[in-house]
């Protein structure tokens, strides 16, 4: 770890309020301090509820000097349901309720600030911060396929590309996005571009994605081998693109070489359920079909039949998260389930409330990207539509399953991945995990890209680079 310095520079981080976003930028914060920054997080009051059950702040706080929390209302009641498609409410209730308080309590926090690494998706932060002359960096949780696609959200609406007209209208190719001409089609844009009104809600909060060129950089959760030609495009446009994924390898592989505390804590908002992992012990190498519909989506009963339907046919061990309200309930229905799912469970199952995920993906009974092990990808909303057309069009690493629910396509899926096309796609996810741990070890992409985000965040001073959206249009053209 690097030393102090007697005027230490400050950087204050705030994540959206959910799982993934807190999970990555937590990962971020404790690079720059092993860097020698200090580092503000700025938590939802809820969310650092959450985490004070689960998590040991107190401890993560003293591992490092100058890390602190700081927290903030994130604008809803306590009892608001923070899922599915309710969560999309959060972002109106924090640009009304949080904006005004988190710009008052930058001012006052010590050290002063050098920098803010805003969320993406927070559209205030950049906002409060343009009012107060902080420099801003955004950090984008999701993936770059995606965050590219947005920015040219108002472009397709200007060629005629949205709105969507219709089911049949689905598969039409979109032209408008550089890069992606051949490939993506309307089924595959955000679940917000799913609307008939332009000025829906949901789908303006996409379009100001094209307001983070006003800052000072982006930074991305991936790497060069993985985004080459989506980084190639994005830096024609900014100076400043900062790719340093995979996170959680990067921040192991730092950890060691620093010879620094190995252990990475939890960080979930939810209680860890380890029970699995004695079960995963007991299975084969690679035999385990590892399920997760993350911490925000919502299905409804008929669907998490048909996916239980699929995987007990598929005769395919699985080991499934499945939150206490990830399955939406009708008045008077009752939580009574076919016995045959019950018993097929039991003999090459396990269903679990939230897990220790990382350690799950990496575990030889399963697997992950890093760990070379390919995807099944079902959507539910935001990014998820484009990542799987990448996943399965471009990247090669597993199959998309978009807009089906149906016990036979899961089953069948469920097998080409496991078994049918599995040496296919085992040896491209192999191929890019090595390239994952290439990108994060000394002298990898990931890695020096780290240390010029370091070194730019100790020089910043003063504000934004780009004022308006006539600035914004040259840079994208």
């Amino acid at each position: 770890m690097e030393k102090r310095s007697s005027n230490p520079r400050h950087v204050l981080i705030f994540p959206l309020p959910a799982q993934g976003h807190v999970n990555s930028m937590l990962k971020l914060a404790e690079h720059l301090c092993l860097s020698g920054l200090y580092v503000t997080i700025m938590n939802s009051e809820h969310n650092n509820e959450q985490l004070v059950r689960y998590v040991d702040l107190q401890a993560r706080s003293s591992q490092y000097q100058g890390f602190q929390f700081k927290t903030v209302p994130d604008g809803v009641p306590v009892e608001h349901q923070r899922t599915g498609y309710n969560f999309m409410e959060t972002f109106e209730a924090m640009k009304m309720v949080t904006k005004p308080i988190f710009k008052e309590m930058v001012k006052g926090i010590t050290p002063s600030l050098n920098c803010i690494i805003g969320d993406e998706a927070l559209e205030f932060v950049l906002e409060a911060t343009i009012e107060i002359g902080i420099p801003v960096l955004h950090f984008q949780t999701s993936s770059s396929c995606s965050y590219w696609s947005y920015l040219f959200i108002l472009d397709m609406i200007k060629a005629g590309e949205l709105p969507i007209k219709g089911s049949e209208d689905m598969d039409r190719i979109v032209t408008t996005v550089p890069g992606m001409e051949t490939f993506l089609h309307c089924r595959d844009l955000p679940s917000s571009c799913r609307v008939d009104d332009m000025s829906d809600l949901n789908l303006q909060l996409m379009n100001c994605t094209r307001k983070t060129l006003r800052g000072r950089g982006l930074i991305l959760n991936t790497f060069e081998d993985l985004d080459g030609p989506i980084l190639s495009q994005l830096r024609r446009r900014s100076s400043n693109v900062y790719s340093i994924g995979p996170l959680h390898e990067h921040l192991r592989t730092k950890l060691i070489e620093q010879k620094h505390q190995t252990h990475q804590s939890s960080k979930s908002l939810w209680e860890l359920g380890r029970s699995c992992m004695s079960w995963l012990d007991k299975q084969p190498s690679k035999s385990v079909l590892y399920v997760s519909f993350g911490s925000l989506a919502v299905t409804t009963k008929e669907q998490f039949l048909e996916f239980w339907h699929g995987l007990v046919d598929s005769k395919k061990r699985f080991l499934w998260v499945m939150r206490a309200n990830s399955v939406s309930k009708r008045e008077g229905e009752t939580e009574d389930y076919p016995p045959e799912l019950v018993e097929g469970t039991k003999e090459r199952g396990f269903i679990v409330e939230w897990t220790p995920q990382e350690e799950v993906l990496t575990h030889e009974a399963v697997g992950g990207i890093v760990a070379g092990v390919p995807m099944i990808c079902w959507l539910y909303f935001a990014d998820q539509q484009i990542n799987s057309r990448f996943v399965g069009e471009v990247l090669k690493l597993g199959l998309d399953m978009k807009d089906v629910c149906d016990r036979k396509v899961v089953e069948k899926i469920v097998n080409d991945l496991m078994e049918d096309k599995r040496e296919e796609f085992v040896r491209s996810a192999a191929k890019m995990a090595e390239l994952a741990r290439n990108s994060v070890s000394e002298g990898g992409s990931s890695s020096h890209n780290l240390n010029c985000l370091i070194e730019d965040i100790k020089l910043m001073i003063g504000s934004i680079t780009i004022t308006d959206e006539s600035q914004i249009q040259h840079v994208l053209r």
